[in-house]
């Protein structure tokens, strides 16, 4: 529920078109729904102005499809899971047919928020060290797309050849918000943060050979980065440096 929501509910009641025992209902029923299997925060949008995110990961696709179908009926903003696969956007689309599935992000999303203004003069910048990375780039593109942003791309531009980095020099001047996704040493998020004066979102990928430890590495690199205004996400976490990009970019 939103606050355009409430303001509405208060008016029909004070108008006379609901009884007390129906506001009552109605407000009793958003800070969270009680489904047995989950709790769903209905209250979330009203909070943070972005419905809750599913995590598909590890949830059968009865689940998801049951979250999906509450949260399209209670809030109006964007809906996304996180973390899917095919099978799973095949058994939700059969009841939520305005879903749709990005195969490479792994999400099942509804992009049906009109009100959101995508302003091409305050871009997010994602770049990736190499082509291996680019899922979790492409979880962090979409979600930060559909929390509202300009998102523009630069995919393997990696230190192991700096000449193809430098070519986007006038992407990275460009940006307000720059989120860098490495793998292997995960060196890449050093050498942008020294060359900007917006704000890094590091992502460390499990991309790599047996001693980068599924990311690992690359996450310690990036923790111990020389270079100031580098922030880091989890192992992977795109989504995370998505939504983080998109919270930035909002203030004024």
């Amino acid at each position: 529920m939103t606050e355009p929501d409430i303001q509405d509910l208060l008016r029909r009641y004070k108008a006379g078109d609901m009884t007390e025992e129906e506001a009552v209902h109605q407000i009793r029923s958003i800070p969270f729904e009680d489904m047995g299997f989950a709790e769903v925060d209905h209250h979330r949008e009203l909070r943070q102005g972005f419905p809750e995110v599913i995590y598909a990961a590890g949830k059968t696709k009865e689940q998801v499809s049951s979250i999906m179908q509450s949260l399209c009926q209670r809030s109006r903003g964007n809906l996304m899971a996180t973390r899917a696969d095919r099978e799973m956007y095949q058994f939700v689309h059969r009841r939520l047919p305005q879903v749709v599935y990005d195969e490479t992000a792994r999400m099942i999303y509804v992009d049906r928020d009109t009100s959101l203004d995508r302003d091409p003069s305050r871009p997010i910048l994602i770049l990736t060290a190499g082509t291996s990375d680019i899922p979790v780039a492409e979880e962090a593109r979409l979600t930060a797309y559909l929390w509202g942003n300009c998102v523009k791309t630069c995919y393997d531009c990696g230190v192991a050849g700096i000449h193809r980095l430098f070519a986007h020099l006038p992407e990275i001047r460009e940006a307000r918000v720059i989120i860098v996704i490495a793998g292997m040493e995960g060196a890449l998020a050093s050498v942008v943060g020294g060359l900007t004066d917006k704000p890094v979102i590091a992502v460390p990928t499990s991309v790599g050979y047996g001693a980068s430890f599924q990311g690992l590495a690359a996450l310690l690199s990036m923790l111990n980065s020389c270079a100031s205004g580098v922030s880091v996400m989890n192992i992977d976490n795109g989504f995370g440096a998505g939504v983080l990009a998109s919270k930035i970019n909002r203030m004024r």
